[in-house]
């Protein structure tokens, strides 16, 4: 780890040679305000190697290691006399399977989680954002850190009031593990908030192969996922009512789109009591 800057926001990143860890990576190091403290992967051949110089960059005396707690310990020990102003930040890019444990993990050392892997549970966002306000710190769970997204939400929530029918479509990437994506599950969260209940059955349906007709909610909502190479990330939300469609389309054509969301969040966790859900309540 770097010595201390008292002037940058401390960042460790896991997650640090995934397609999104990587442009984080980049993003922190070309920051003014922020400065890259740990890098944590999983990836066995690049223990001990110097991130940047792994990722094309020039050599950041910041090696990647496997130990995530231990990088929280060591931070957490380094920062612990840190004001709002320097208090250490994790942003996590990984896997479903272990993303609980990082945030909760983060939350316990007092290192401030923003977190954009997908495929959480309900009730472990309910257990999470419980013990962040008891630890007293703030984070953020963000499906999507892609400001258009946003508006595209706040669109679908908007045009809900108005149709009985809608489809929900996203498509990403082949190595993406979560279906459907966090980003397509809180599109059709906060279109619920309109009415309960969508898509009522016109005739008795049948599926020749099981899925055909996506994902089931319990509101009648449809939600389709494709999962191919080639793509970063697409969603699509489809009204239908008599006589016409009604289409709402986003199209992530590279990962730098997500960076200022990232960045602004980074900035903003550190003021919160506790973890939200969501890149809208930062807006």
């Amino acid at each position: 780890m770097s010595q201390a800057d008292d002037t940058k926001i401390p960042v460790l990143v896991c997650g640090a040679l995934g397609k999104m860890g990587q442009e984080v990576v980049r993003t922190i190091t070309s920051s003014t305000d922020m400065e890259l403290v740990a890098a944590i992967d999983t990836s066995a051949e690049f223990q001990g190697n110097d991130i940047g110089l792994v990722i094309g960059l020039d050599a950041l005396d910041i090696a990647i290691t496997s130990d995530l707690e231990g990088s929280l310990c060591v931070t957490s020990q380094k920062y612990r006399n840190s004001t709002k102003l320097n208090s250490p930040v994790l942003i996590d890019f990984t896997h479903p399977s272990v993303v609980y444990e990082h945030t909760r993990a983060a939350i316990a050392y007092g290192v401030h989680p923003v977190i954009g892997t997908t495929g959480l549970e309900p009730s472990q966002i309910k257990e999470l954002i419980e013990f962040s306000y008891k630890a007293s710190i703030g984070g953020a769970i963000i499906p999507n850190f892609s400001v258009g997204v946003i508006l595209l939400q706040k669109a679908a929530a908007m045009a809900a009031k108005f149709y009985d029918h809608v489809e929900l479509i996203e498509s990403h990437h082949n190595f993406k593990a979560d279906a459907p994506s966090g980003t397509c599950i809180k599109t059709a969260e906060l279109i619920e908030e309109s009415k309960s209940s969508f898509n009522n059955r016109l005739v008795d349906e049948t599926e020749s192969i099981k899925g055909s007709r996506g994902g089931l909610r319990s509101s009648g909502l449809r939600l389709h996922s494709v999962r191919l190479p080639g793509i970063v990330a697409n969603q699509e939300v489809v009204f239908g009512a008599s006589g016409e469609t009604y289409t709402l389309s986003h199209n992530t054509i590279d990962r730098s789109a997500y960076m200022p969301g990232v960045k602004l969040a980074v900035k903003e966790v550190r003021e919160l009591p506790g973890l939200i859900y969501g890149l809208e309540q930062l807006l």
